[in-house]
């Protein structure tokens, strides 16, 4: 049995599952698409290809939404980048219980996770149609 709990016989029935459903003729159909897409629009090809292998990985292993990303996903499509953006994502219920040394580790925290899902955000913003 993997980590994820899963076991040999569930994983070969979802891969047979995928196969029937057509999702890998699918798949073929958004990569061309995508990559026709990416030429047409000036983008590198390479790294076009890259960010589809991206997602498909994440669509076939069943991987879970980052609701931390999410959150700052919608807030960059409403409102673009602001400079409150910290103070926005900030948990107050959490961040007000927290010792002054405690907070300024969670500000630092919170601002490494924001600039990595800012970076996320405009990678997968560039093969957006």
């Amino acid at each position: 049995m993997s980590q994820t709990g899963r076991t040999l016989r569930a994983v070969a029935r979802q891969a047979k599952r995928r196969i029937k459903d057509g999702f890998w003729a699918d798949c073929k159909e958004e990569q061309q698409q995508m990559l026709a897409y990416a030429e047409e629009s000036g983008l590198n090809i390479q790294e076009a290809g890259r960010h589809f292998h991206r997602e498909m990985q994440k669509r076939v292993s069943g991987e879970q939404v980052d609701a931390f990303y999410e959150r700052v996903k919608e807030m960059l499509l409403k409102e673009g980048e602001v400079s409150d953006a910290i103070g926005r994502l900030t948990d107050h219920a959490v961040y007000d219980a927290l010792s002054y040394e405690e907070k300024q580790r969670y500000t630092l925290d919170l601002s490494e996770r924001y600039l990595r899902a800012l970076e996320r955000f405009k990678r997968e913003c560039a093969f957006e149609k």
